[in-house]
């Protein structure tokens, strides 16, 4: 399996202005392709290879406007190439959104091939540079002398911190040994998710804070003349408090997907669309704000290593307003109700623990068919249902 390891970097004045030069002469070769590229297919409906961009930077070059482009390495503006191709793919097969330009404020990066790079003993030396690049390794069981990355990506944040990222292919760990405990989550009101075994978890408490924090920079910023000194360190300011949000927020998710997986066997979870709209303002901001997609991601990718088996279910699944006792169904219940009596068994939910055991068990009757869940289409249909149903009789909750 591929892995990847990222850590701190720490280069020299001299090795950054390198880097930042590298930096820029990749923006600059993504943004000219992928201009070409979109004035081309607008024009006559074609699409472009990879060959063909190849050859169109090559006679970027050749031009006396972009002739520094030769001072850097080749090996970064090819691999942002590939990328861009990539994307490409990505966008006709509706898997994302179309490419976008990019800006010299937002994140800059640049990937090496092993062509470009040499990792001896634990040191690594990049293309046009006479010294190592020195980073601090953070896994005291590797040793970074027994590592072969097939890739290195170097790239800088917005608050200025560097890091080096190695990307490799490993034999990856052991299975855990089975817990026999299955689990259901569902992103809960006032906390980051419940279980169906009725445990939450609740969103960091400092989040909060730091948001707070950086409105208060956003609002300096703001009120500052566009192009001045000032407005510059405002918005380093602002980067800076950003990148502590986003660092917190990626622990907690981090922390709190790896206690999952390695707790349960079985984890079944919405495909839910958190960037829709959302019902109310207290309700608005929070699925995009504790990070929802970025830690079903991370269930992903974790329970693959570990052999775990994760199911998401439709998104559309009335898991809030079916009883899980008795299968009623209720035609409708308001978004500030918390709490709810079954009409027919009288028994009292949690709204959240209750939508947590009915997305366990509508998880489990998916995993024991196989069918596929994951469909993409405008509505989404129904994912696999039980061969036997209770009948179903639609009240309204008073």
């Amino acid at each position: 399996m591929r892995g990847a390891y990222k850590c701190r970097a720490y280069p020299d004045p001299e090795q950054a202005a390198i880097l930042v030069r590298t930096f820029g002469c990749v923006r600059k070769v993504w943004n000219e392709v992928l201009e070409w590229r979109t004035r081309r297919y607008r024009a006559d409906q074609v699409k472009t290879s990879y060959a063909e961009s190849d050859r169109y930077l090559t006679s970027l070059k050749k031009t006396s406007e972009l002739a520094y482009l030769n001072e850097v390495s080749s090996v970064p503006l090819q691999q942002t190439l590939r990328h861009q191709y990539r994307a490409y793919i990505a966008f006709f097969t509706g898997r994302s959104r179309y490419p976008r330009f990019k800006s010299r404020n937002g994140r800059q990066a640049a990937s090496y091939i092993r062509s470009a790079f040499r990792m001896r003993e634990g040191v690594l030396h990049l293309a046009k540079m006479s010294s190592p690049l020195p980073f601090v390794w953070s896994w005291p069981e590797i040793d970074p002398a027994d590592i072969d990355p097939a890739t290195v990506t170097v790239s800088r944040d917005p608050d200025g911190l560097w890091f080096v990222t190695f990307q490799l292919d490993t034999a990856g760990p052991a299975p855990l040994p089975e817990t026999g405990r299955q689990a259901g989550l569902d992103l809960a009101a006032g906390a980051f998710a419940v279980t169906s075994d009725g445990e939450r978890f609740a969103c960091p408490r400092g989040l909060t804070r730091r948001e707070r924090n950086l409105a208060r920079y956003q609002r300096r910023m703001a009120r500052c003349r566009a192009g001045s000194n000032n407005r510059a360190k405002a918005r380093l300011k602002a980067d800076r408090a950003r990148g502590k949000l986003r660092r917190a927020r990626t622990d907690f998710l981090q922390r709190t997907s790896t206690d999952l997986v390695r707790r349960y066997d079985l984890l079944v979870v919405e495909d839910l669309a958190v960037t829709g709209p959302r019902p109310n303002r207290r309700y608005a901001k929070r699925p995009p704000d504790t990070g929802w997609p970025a830690f079903r991601s991370m269930l992903v990718y974790k329970a693959a290593k570990w052999g775990r088996q994760l199911v998401t279910i439709d998104r559309f699944f009335p898991s809030s307003r079916t009883c899980s006792g008795c299968g009623h169904l209720l035609a409708r219940l308001a978004d500030k109700t918390r709490h709810w009596t079954c009409p027919t068994c009288r028994t009292l939910h949690d709204r959240d623990v209750n939508a947590a055991k009915n997305i366990l068990a509508e998880g489990r009757s998916v995993a024991a068919c196989g069918a596929d869940i994951r469909r993409r289409g405008t509505p989404l249909p129904r994912s696999a249902a039980k061969q036997e149903t209770p009948p179903v009789r639609v009240r309204t909750l008073h």
